[in-house]
């Protein structure tokens, strides 16, 4: 064994007494067993064509009942927009371009709202069935998905809408900081909230409610938090960003803050499973592997069965791995 190997198996030995430690690698190791960086980027991809499709048919509705210029269409508008900092200008720039107060318009957003969020919502209800290890013939038929996502786009409405009451009164950039820190707040626990609907409407029906809490909580923060340093982090990359891309650095921008969104959710749905089914400690070297290295492959396996007389069964070669 070489001085590596040793090195490797001293923080192996560290990180499986460790239950911080184990709990912490055992995330990091389900997100890539999982391939959750995939499960991200498909997510990104169907998230950012809904967008424009949302805010089309938000600002048509409320264009056409409210009027283009009132109050309250712009407070829905930048509520929205607010979520992607810096980005949220440039987008505004646009999607006001894009309103036209006539039935094409209307019907333009309902088609691609239909087409955009049906594929946001499959591949996220898909992502949390991957991350859940469900069997294939355990996971909701497609009228079931489609029911889901009608009800993730009303949550999704409910959402922007009380963002746009809270941003009435209160702002991050406000000088006054006890409303700065009221508008911390009540934005952690809107964002709290949303986490945990949307991962009670995405989640396959035989995972308990409980078993969600955890990881909306830590969701719900982490979202909180990348939304305050979020300007910073988006300004960095579109300053270096645009001498070469120009225009596409906006675009560029937009899918980097969505997938870093998407890898949030993905993440605190793993702390999820990983806490509620004891998924640690995991080997780093092995084998010999733990008994959570076990419970991890054979429910990888499991969740290929397609058909209900089809079954998975997992073996492990118990002798010495050869020096």
């Amino acid at each position: 064994m070489n001085p590596f190997e040793r090195a490797i198996q001293r923080i192996d030995r560290l990180q499986q007494r460790s239950r911080p430690l184990g709990l912490v690698y055992g995330v990091i190791k389900k997100f890539g067993d999982d391939q959750g960086g995939s499960l991200a980027a498909l997510i990104t991809f169907f998230g950012f064509t809904s967008m424009f499709p949302l805010l089309l048919l938000v600002v048509t509705l409320l264009g056409s009942i409210a009027g283009s210029s009132s109050s309250l269409t712009e407070r829905v508008v930048n509520s929205a927009l607010s979520q992607f900092p810096i980005l949220g200008s440039q987008i505004a720039n646009n999607i006001h371009a894009l309103h036209r107060k006539n039935p094409l318009s209307l019907v333009v957003g309902i088609v691609g709202l239909i087409l955009g969020s049906q594929g946001a919502s499959q591949s996220s209800q898909y992502a949390m069935a991957q991350v859940w290890n469900i069997p294939m013939t355990q996971r909701p038929n497609y009228l079931a998905r489609l029911a889901r996502t009608a009800g993730l786009i009303v949550v999704l409405g409910v959402f922007f809408l009380l963002g746009a009451s809270l941003s009435a009164f209160s702002s991050f950039t406000s000088p006054n900081y006890l409303l700065r820190a009221l508008a911390l707040v009540l934005s952690l626990a809107v964002n709290l909230s949303l986490y945990l609907t949307a991962f009670r409407i995405l989640t396959p029906r035989q995972i308990e409610t409980r078993h969600l809490v955890l990881g909306a909580i830590i969701g719900g923060v982490a979202w909180t938090i990348l939304q305050l340093v979020g300007g910073y982090l988006v300004s960095h990359q579109l300053t270096h960003a645009s001498q070469v891309y120009g225009f596409f650095a906006i675009v560029l921008g937009i899918l980097s803050w969505i997938y870093l969104g998407a890898r949030i959710l993905i993440y605190s749905a793993e702390i999820n499973v990983v806490v509620a089914r004891r998924l640690w400690p995991r080997s780093i070297s092995g084998p010999p592997r733990t008994q959570a290295d076990r419970k991890v492959l054979i429910a990888l396996s499991e969740q290929q069965d397609r058909a209900k007389d089809e079954h998975t069964a997992v073996e492990f070669d118990s002798r010495p791995k050869p020096q």
